[in-house]
């Protein structure tokens, strides 16, 4: 089979091809594992942690790719939940122990054996995949498999940080960053809260224009000043700088959600610029979001389907992904970036 493989850690900046056009044998499939021919995968910022070293691959050569859609092609010899033809999505999670307390509890996104697609075990940027049917997901019919792809990490994750923010409707919601995970959770904001205010930040004037063409009733650079004080501000940057400029904005009492796996180290010493009294006191909340639970995926696969949203898409193919990860890298986005597979 096809794949974009990643063989050591590179800096982007310095290189502009970081994955190979690769032949690799079949994966070999567990007894409750599917076989997957992939159709679509989605371009996510944690493969750019992954191929810069910030978050790295627990083996090299690795195929990288965590929103995988596709169609299942046989199962493990004790596989039953899916059937040949059925269409199928993969997620970040790709297994966890299921024993340990934060498993029995639900919690598995913090179980020290959690396993992710694309980091641990090869994902999605190839032709085939597996995964084990305990971990795959039907996909609601409502949705092509390219506005599938980013609703599997972009829109799970950020079902989750709105959840973890703890706002109600009418409440005052800041965005900070507005790519992949940006717009899906403005537009599950603007359907859970219809009388929340949301306020968008962004360094890209594309990307300000996008926020407000979708609903935001206030759209700025990443650091001015709200026109009013938010309940919660949620956090999709790779940087440092922008959870200070967050806490600046955020009301007494309110919370920062900061919705990344990894920070970039560049302006790490912006973090210096912390005032304790002026912006985190006042019971000011910092909660970070560690990976996504299967509920959070099937929860919001079906609310996704009842709004239903529709992800702005921008599609490339298998071996145009250098490009997509390029183009991410270099904030030129609108919406989520999507690999067409076959």
């Amino acid at each position: 089979m096809k794949a974009m493989v990643l063989k050591s850690i590179i800096s982007l900046s310095e290189k502009r091809t970081s994955l190979e056009l690769t032949d690799l044998p079949m994966p070999i499939l567990q007894e409750h594992d599917i076989l997957v021919k992939v159709s679509a995968c989605g371009v996510c910022h944690t493969e750019l942690d992954e191929i810069e070293g910030r978050t790295p691959p627990s083996k090299f050569p690795i195929v990288l790719g965590h929103q995988v859609i596709g169609h299942v092609e046989k199962g493990g010899s004790r596989a039953g939940r899916f059937k040949a033809g059925d269409r199928v999505g993969i997620g970040w999670i790709h297994s966890a122990c299921g024993k340990c307390k934060f498993c029995r509890n639900g919690m598995e996104n913090l179980c020290d054996d959690f396993k992710a697609t694309g980091r641990d075990v090869n994902g999605g940027y190839a032709e085939y995949t597996a995964v084990s049917e305990n971990f795959a997901y039907p996909v609601p019919a409502v949705f092509s498999d390219s506005e599938a792809a980013p609703l599997l990490c972009a829109g799970a994750v950020g079902y989750r940080s709105l959840r973890l923010a703890g706002v109600v409707d009418g409440d005052n919601i800041g965005l900070t960053g507005f790519g992949a995970s940006g717009h899906l959770v403005l537009k599950m904001a603007r359907y859970q809260y219809p009388r929340a205010k949301i306020f968008v930040f962004s360094r890209t004037e594309g990307e300000l224009r996008f926020a407000e063409e979708l609903g935001a009733v206030w759209a700025g650079g990443m650091e001015e000043r709200s026109p009013e004080k938010l309940r919660a501000i949620i956090d999709t940057t790779p940087a440092w700088g922008p959870i200070i400029e967050s806490l600046r904005n955020i009301e007494k009492g309110g919370r920062l959600v900061i919705n990344a796996i990894r920070k970039e180290d560049a302006d790490k010493d912006s973090l210096l610029g912390l005032d304790y009294p002026r912006d985190l006191w006042m019971e000011k909340e910092i909660k970070s979001v560690a990976n996504v639970t299967r509920q959070d995926v099937e929860a919001f696969l079906q609310m996704a389907a009842k709004i239903p949203i529709r992800p702005e898409i921008q599609e490339y193919r298998l071996e145009d992904a250098n490009l997509a990860l390029l183009e991410l890298k270099e904030r030129k986005i609108r919406g989520a970036k999507v690999l067409r597979i076959g």
